[in-house]
């Protein structure tokens, strides 16, 4: 095991990286048919990107930054949106170990208006300029970054694809969420898809009364929000995403995974769902507040371990589930060193034992956290057959694609222009702390009239700037002259307040 797991690092230095994950030594969707095709260069449609453009966006040794042309025409609420791609990160492998050159990739969607009305009444996804049913229906805003590892495919696929899972998803609940009664513990047979049995009528139509056994007995119902039912179309809107991934992988070449951070806007709220590494802030009047968290094998250390112990099949009798701070020598069998599991947050010795000379499942610190030595994020999209390198021990059962999702009412704050929500993907947080870039937004807003569309782009433009560096005989360096970030990065910055923004 250790000299697989060297011989991947030595690959990943000198930044050729292991085989796609779709095409896994031990066999698997694709094998034997080759590499798939490369995905061809391409960047959001909302960029409105000229051919001269696309080829300066191709062009990473020049890294330029990308903005669209006119944030208000393109963008919900005048949202400023920036990106730079680079695609050989050849130079950056301390940051971006486990990604080789033509690897990384984000894909962005934004601008997205879906108009719902009630099943019974609409197709699936309406006309976007269908509002007859504005009594019965609502609308919500969208807005996902998705940074993709191992190749491009799922990425793309989830920029095109998860608004319409998160529509499915919500199209069941217009009217429940337009009452305010409680949402019903149990909902009757689907009337589009009919019941089992045709002929059956419903007791309440044939008698007009309950049941005496419907009647609840007992005050035992949990209380259930109706913003909880739209967390739970949001989860389950990504579950299908990556199921469909896993479906179309061979057919459609999808090959990779990719981390996913979305933020939807649906009857006054915002709900942040994010399953990777990305991360999202609110900055109000100042006030920092964290609208999602990074999961790495560090921050998912113990759920994952739990996995382990619970089904060890799945770490090839090649890992261990236990934590050590460092790597186990042969000689120190018999010794006491420190370790800690699945329960622990702490850390107390134990006697060294054979069984602990394995790889731990969860090795380094920081963004050189590895699970499985293979790869440094715990949530996303996609990597169906990603493997631990030249094995059969496939990395998927520990991936969860399942997003913490956050909510922000925005009708419990009087929110100025200078209120904002930034997404950002994890090469501007890896080199910005939201402290830095609270600064930044600051500085920039004040700078421009408030009622001035594209002072959101700007700020946007400014944190992937910084967030790069400009390049010296040293490489492209920070205001500090440490290193700039060596991943892609891609911002959104969504103003929370303002006249028209609500509507």
């Amino acid at each position: 095991m250790l000299l697989r797991v060297r011989a991947a690092v030595a690959q990943l230095a000198a930044g050729l990286g292991a085989q796609p994950p779709a095409e896994p030594r031990g066999g698997g969707a694709g094998a034997g048919r080759g590499s798939p095709p490369p995905a061809a260069f391409c960047r959001p449609a909302f960029l409105q990107l000229t051919p001269e453009e696309l080829r300066r966006a191709d062009d990473h040794t020049g890294r330029a930054v990308q903005s669209p042309r006119d944030s208000r025409c393109r963008l919900p609420w005048s949202t400023g949106y920036a990106e730079f791609c680079n695609l050989d990160l050849k130079s950056a492998m301390s940051a971006q170990a486990g990604k080789s050159q033509g690897e990384s990739f984000c894909k962005s969607s934004a601008g997205l208006i879906i108009t719902f009305s009630p099943p019974s009444l609409s197709p699936l996804f309406p006309p976007r300029d269908d509002v007859t049913w504005g009594r019965k229906g609502f609308y919500f805003h969208y807005w996902a970054l998705f940074d993709g590892h191992a190749g491009s495919g799922a990425a793309v696929m989830a920029s095109e694809r998860l608004h319409l899972h998160i529509c499915e998803q919500l199209r069941d609940l217009v009217e429940i969420l337009q009452d305010p009664s409680p949402p019903p513990i149990c909902l009757p047979p689907d009337t589009r898809t009919g019941s089992a049995d045709p002929n059956q009528v419903s007791y309440t139509e044939d008698h007009g009364e309950v049941p005496n056994d419907a009647v609840p007995r007992f005050h035992l119902e949990k209380a259930v929000s109706h913003e909880s039912l739209v967390i739970g179309a949001i989860e389950n809107a990504f579950k299908r995403m990556d199921d469909q991934i896993e479906q179309e992988r061979a057919s459609q070449h999808l090959a990779g995974g990719c981390c996913a951070l979305a933020a939807i806007y649906l009857m006054g709220k915002f709900y942040v769902a994010n399953a990777g590494d990305s991360r999202a802030i609110i900055i109000r009047n100042g006030e920092i507040i964290p609208m999602s968290r990074e999961f790495t094998p560090e921050t998912e250390r113990q759920r994952l371990q739990f996995l382990a112990l619970l089904r060890p099949e799945l770490l090839g009798k090649e890992f261990t589930h236990l934590e050590f701070p460092r790597r186990i020598q042969p000689k120190e069998l018999g010794k006491k060193m420190l370790y800690r599991d699945q329960n622990m947050n702490g850390w107390a010795y134990k006697k060294i034992e054979e069984d602990d000379l394995k790889f731990p499942l969860i090795f380094g610190e920081g963004k050189k956290a590895r699970m499985m030595a293979t790869i440094g994020v715990t949530r996303g999209l996609g990597d169906h057959d990603l493997k631990v390198f030249s094995s059969n021990i496939h990395i998927k059962p520990f991936l969860s694609c399942f997003p913490e999702v956050r909510v922000y009412d925005l009708t419990q704050y009087e929110h100025c222009p200078d209120d904002v929500l930034v997404l950002g993907t994890d090469g501007l947080w890896d080199v910005t702390n939201d402290k830095e870039v609270a600064g930044v937004v600051m500085e920039v807003l004040t700078s421009y009239e408030p009622n001035d569309p594209c002072r959101y782009t700007m700020v946007a433009q400014e944190l992937v700037v910084r967030s790069r560096g400009v390049l010296k005989e040293r490489g492209w360096r920070l205001a500090n002259d440490k290193l700039g970030s060596g991943d892609d990065i891609s911002v959104f910055v969504i103003p929370l307040g303002g006249p028209g923004n609500y509507t």
